[in-house]
């Protein structure tokens, strides 16, 4: 099949592939007429921070259309970017019959079972604003949950099916599974795929920054937030980007990364400040749950997340 003596693809051709999952994954928002952004030309002043209502004539992210179309096409840039994966090892191994090729090609791309030890990192991770939640008492089951706000109405409306479903799934595939799968055919390092890799999910983030400069103004403020939010986003999207390929190099499957992307999505920034300021009673306990939670995750991440039989990192 694929052996060990030399590398299928060069690094600079693993690169270029890299480039262009991501340039179909965003560029497919922007080839969709309905999935396009519309806003006005004109330029307003604000009070700094402050974001301009929306205009009648304009077509914002969250609009349910404009949603609707987004999801179809960058569901069908997954689709195109894990045949590109298909035609790309299909090339590398002519000889190889389909189904070999297909099974082959399914286990580089993760779509695999993993074991459950994985899925419980990023949970541990959020011991502390989980704790916050049970103390609010909004954990399924408790007093203030409530099924058809916080499931029904969250998960299930056009915007919550982006969120927590398809952007998450879509997403892992193209800069997990596709990129990775690459770097690996290229036999780029483990330190390469970890670190190297998750720039390109981050880059893949930058374009928001035309939207934040619109809705702020389309001034030299509103440019100054652009820039700064997207510097930030950039960052944060690439540091949770070097978790989750570790999470699936170690696994060998997408399970755990996209679960951990689905979670952090729904639980969003951790704010333990302002928790404490709503609960100050409670500080100590919060406090060690959040230290908890950050103690638990670096010991743990390495013994749990790792899955017998990985693809990509194999023990000797």
């Amino acid at each position: 099949m694929y052996g060990n003596t030399k590398p299928f693809l060069s690094i600079t051709f693993a690169h270029l592939l890299s480039g262009l999952f991501a340039f179909i994954y965003v560029g497919s928002i922007y080839a969709f007429k309905n999935a396009r952004l519309r806003f006005s030309k004109r330029k307003v002043n604000l009070p700094e921070g402050q974001a301009r209502l929306k205009l009648q004539n304009e077509r914002w992210r969250d609009d349910p259309d404009v949603i609707k179309a987004r999801l179809l096409a960058v569901t069908s840039a997954t689709l195109i970017c894990c045949l590109i994966v298909f035609v790309v090892m299909k090339n590398l191994n002519r000889d190889d019959e389909f189904h070999n090729l297909t099974t082959d090609a399914w286990l580089h791309l993760g779509f695999t079972w993993s074991n459950a030890l994985p899925l419980l990192i990023t949970p541990l991770l959020f011991s502390g604003p989980l704790y916050v939640q049970f103390l609010e008492k909004t954990l399924p089951f408790q007093k203030n949950w409530n099924f058809e706000d916080d499931v029904l109405f969250r998960f299930f409306s056009i915007v919550g099916l982006r969120n927590y479903f398809v952007a998450p799934i879509t997403e892992e595939i193209v800069f997990r599974a596709c990129v990775l799968t690459v770097y690996h055919l290229a036999d780029a390092s483990r330190t390469k795929m970890i670190f190297l890799s998750p720039l390109v999910f981050g880059a893949a983030h930058i374009h928001h920054a035309f939207e934040t400069y619109h809705r702020y103004g389309r001034t030299a403020t509103a440019a100054k937030r652009a820039l700064i939010s997207t510097t930030i986003q950039f960052t944060y999207t690439s540091i949770f980007g070097f978790y989750c390929c570790y999470l699936f190099l170690r696994s060998g499957s997408l399970l755990p990364p996209i679960a951990a992307h689905m979670l952090c999505n729904i639980m969003g920034i951790p704010q333990p400040n302002y928790e404490i300021s709503l609960m100050p009673h409670r500080k100590l306990s919060i406090s060690a749950a959040y230290l908890f939670g950050i103690i638990g995750f670096v010991f743990m991440l390495k013994p749990w997340s790792y899955t017998d039989g990985s693809l990509y990192w194999q023990r000797n």
